[in-house]
């Protein structure tokens, strides 16, 4: 006899955990790290989404669709930094 398998967690929280998490770090250096440092700092960040993505992913152990969530949670997390970076890029325009 075999044991059913149990239903799998839902993933969306996972991914947009990552997103969150993005931002935050998008704020951060944005606030903490002088302009000419920035984009090497938001490289930095979006490295630690990525390694994110895949410790979040692989706690659900859920192998079904691992690339693309690991994916889903990496491009958002891009798109989130860029949108941050810009914000800030065009603040530093802006005279004091």
């Amino acid at each position: 006899m075999s044991t059913p398998e149990l239903a799998p967690r839902g993933t969306f929280a996972g991914v947009v955990a990552v997103w969150v998490v993005a931002a935050l770090a998008g704020v951060a250096v944005g606030l903490f790290v002088p302009v000419g440092q920035r984009a090497a700092w938001m490289s930095v960040a979006l490295a630690g989404c990525l390694t994110l993505s895949f410790a979040v992913q692989l706690w659900y152990g859920n192998p079904r669709r691992f690339i693309v969530r690991v994916a889903v949670s990496t491009l958002g997390a891009f798109a989130v930094l860029g949108v941050v970076g810009a914000a800030f890029g065009l603040a530093a325009l802006v005279p004091a």
